[in-house]
């Protein structure tokens, strides 16, 4: 009797250990940040192995057979396949056209709404709109636009008495309307950017330097320009990377041509992968493109810390 008493007052007394208030912050935190990581293992990590893997492969999508090679799709690549130095020179030319041109238009536009006035939001959305609006749709409607003849792009010139080309099926201008048409799909997202960049620069520095008898142009220049430098290098980032890896715009408007003008890294993976069924080959590739917007985003982050110090 007494040894069942003594039992149940045990019972009664026991209590679980209880968890540390490190220990529970810590499994909280990691309650957060879990959908990130399992998001980042499959949607990254895992295809970026995967891709790593078959780039060392000799794959056919249609046999489903994959032989290991090594480095030889690497070595085809670089130094047996002349085409894909006309793809890289494609590609750095469509970035160098591209990035240079989307960024001055959207501090331009960004300097100019940034300040209240009336209508001021009407033009924020009108130059915002086409970066919402679906791609597969802006692409075909610009391709309609850029006819030859019957073009409206054309005919409006036509009126000033210019004779506008075939602009998608000239090898000398398909590249430029094809960087045209991205730079007014995509300006306004900058534009956005810079826009909460400048509000964020407090006015007291205008000011002063107003005080001081400093030009509109020497506050941009001195003042503003280098505030907006955090805000320039994402954005350089971005549109950078975004520039190599464009694929609806060719894909619906040029196809790569004419004459593989606009025939750039990423159409190029597309064709060796999905047309050609090398999978292995364009796995090479995409690894090749990988490194090469990687190198140039360090060397970018490299040079703006060494102006920063």
């Amino acid at each position: 009797m007494a040894d069942t008493l003594t039992d149940k007052t045990s019972a009664r007394t026991w209590r679980a250990p209880r968890l540390t208030l490190r220990r529970r912050e810590a499994i909280e935190a990691w309650l957060f940040v879990s959908p990130t990581v399992a998001g980042f293992l499959l949607f990254f990590l895992g295809p970026l192995v995967a891709v790593v893997y078959f780039s060392l492969t000799e794959w056919n999508l249609l046999t489903q057979e994959a032989t290991f090679v090594g480095v030889k799709n690497y070595v085809d690549a670089l130094s047996q396949n002349p085409d894909f130095w006309h793809v890289l020179r494609n590609s750095f030319v469509f970035a160098i056209g591209l990035v240079p041109l989307n960024m001055s238009l959207a501090l331009t536009l960004a300097l100019a709404l940034s300040r209240p006035f009336r209508g001021v939001v009407f033009f924020r959305t009108v130059f915002f709109a086409p970066v919402v609006t679906s791609a597969v749709a802006w692409a075909i409607v610009w391709r309609f636009l850029l006819q030859g003849e019957g073009g409206a792009v054309n005919q409006l010139l036509a009126i000033v008495g210019i004779g506008g080309p075939n602009w998608l099926r000239e090898p000398d201008w398909a590249m430029v309307a094809v960087i045209v048409t991205r730079v007014i799909k995509m300006v306004g997202l900058n534009m956005i950017l810079y826009i909460a960049a400048l509000q964020a620069i407090p006015r007291d520095y205008e000011a002063a330097a107003r005080l001081e008898g400093a030009s509109n142009w020497q506050i941009f220049r001195m003042v503003i320009w280098p505030l907006l430098a955090p805000t320039t290098l994402v954005i350089f980032v971005i549109t950078m990377i975004g520039s190599f890896k464009v694929f609806d715009h060719i894909y619906l408007m040029t196809g790569g041509g004419p004459e593989n003008g606009t025939l750039v890294l990423a159409f190029y993976i597309y064709e060796q992968g999905f047309k050609f069924f090398n999978v292995g080959y364009a796995s090479a590739l995409a690894m090749i493109m990988f490194v090469i917007v990687l190198v140039l985003t360090v060397i970018q982050m490299t040079l703006r810390r060494k102006d920063m110090r």
